[in-house]
């Protein structure tokens, strides 16, 4: 990994970096600086790919859910924050057609499943089912205690079919696509539902746009419908854009360039709905039709990116869900790693930009 390279990865939800990757905004920012743009997901080697949970890769920049960033911060990693940002992904708690359960509430004594996937370098599936659990049940005056977690072991293809790649003939390493892995991720979990091993699976948006139809599952709840934030604040739902911390360092004119990037192709994600779902379908496997079924219907403001008090304030309440949890080692304080200097260089040009249009 050299200087002139960025290396690229995100997680398949609304996010700014995939806008600005998709659209040709990102490279183009950067190759007057002499700096390419490569993706994790096109490399052959596993060890390179798998740096989207760890952050190993020098140059890394990353955008999505913030358990594997943060979880790498406090492993001791150099990874340097520099915005969140907000989705409104649904999260589905889903039972089977036939089930007689109405609400929430008649989880009592009943059977929830947990997929552990321990091949994982960070298991955020773990992580982010529980939390929707605890919030959940939480949310109707219940606790873990009052229910039976049903632990369903996932093999980790992640890691796995990392090993395994082709080419598409023109130099382009290919690995496992979006769609498929958004078709399969669930399938241990419908098969347990359906089996009625389990009462009820908890299934994030883009998962379950197709899995609860392929099953004839019903409704129980969606966590993003409250107004109760702590209901649901999840992984999926505050996103992380993070840089290794030594190129970071040694290149903070790239690392501006970057973030202005991102910032306007948020800017553009919000004024091209069309275009921007098209985008979204093509980043999580799922039909275009989908995409407000899953994401909201302003899911085309879902971009921007922030370090509010708001957004930290969450971030910090999460560190504290996955620390007691045990899934994190230690509590890793804003000041240690969030970098607001890029962003708000950004903001500022953008409201250069936009005074000068004005006059």
């Amino acid at each position: 990994m050299t200087e002139n390279a960025i290396w690229s990865t995100s997680c398949p939800l609304p996010n700014a970096l995939a806008i600005a990757v998709r659209t040709g905004q990102l490279a183009g920012s950067l190759a007057p600086l002499g700096v390419e743009l490569h993706l994790l997901r096109q490399e052959a080697s596993a060890e390179v790919r798998l740096s989207h949970f760890r952050h190993t890769v020098y140059g890394q920049i990353r955008h999505g859910g913030h358990i594997p960033p943060l979880w790498s911060r406090a492993e001791g990693r150099d990874v340097r924050l520099l915005g969140l940002s907000w989705t409104r992904e649904s999260q589905l708690i889903l039972v089977r057609g036939d089930s007689t359960l109405r609400t929430p509430a008649d989880l009592r004594g009943l059977r929830l499943a947990v997929p552990v996937r321990d091949e994982l370098p960070i298991d955020f599936w773990q992580a982010t089912t529980l939390k929707a659990w605890t919030a959940l049940l939480n949310s109707v005056g219940l606790t873990l205690s009052d229910v039976e977690l049903v632990r369903i072991r996932v093999p980790g293809t992640e890691a796995r079919e990392a090993s395994s790649v082709s080419t598409d003939g023109g130099g382009r390493t290919l690995t496992r696509g979006v769609a498929e892995w958004t078709l399969s991720a669930q399938r241990q979990e419908g098969h347990a539902l359906l089996r009625g091993e389990v009462d009820a699976i908890f299934s994030p948006g883009h998962y379950a746009a197709t899995l609860r139809h392929l099953l004839g599952a019903r409704i129980l709840a969606d966590l993003t419908s409250s107004e109760n934030q702590d209901v649901w604040l999840n992984n999926a739902t505050l996103l992380a854009f993070t840089v290794d911390g030594r190129y970071f360092d040694a290149n903070r004119k790239v690392v501006e360039t970057t973030v202005a990037s991102l910032v306007g192709a948020a800017r553009w994600a919000a004024e091209h709905r069309r275009e921007t779902a098209r985008i979204l379908a093509a980043e999580t496997g799922n039909a275009e039709e989908l995409v407000e079924e899953i994401f909201g219907e302003r899911f085309q403001d879902s971009f921007a990116l922030t370090l509010s008090r708001d957004a930290l304030d969450a971030l910090a309440a999460q560190n504290r869900f996955l620390y007691d949890s045990g899934f994190v080692p230690r509590i890793v304080p804003p000041e240690e790693w969030v970098e607001a200097g890029p962003l708000e260089h950004a903001l500022e040009l953008l409201t250069t930009a936009a005074t000068r249009e004005d006059e």
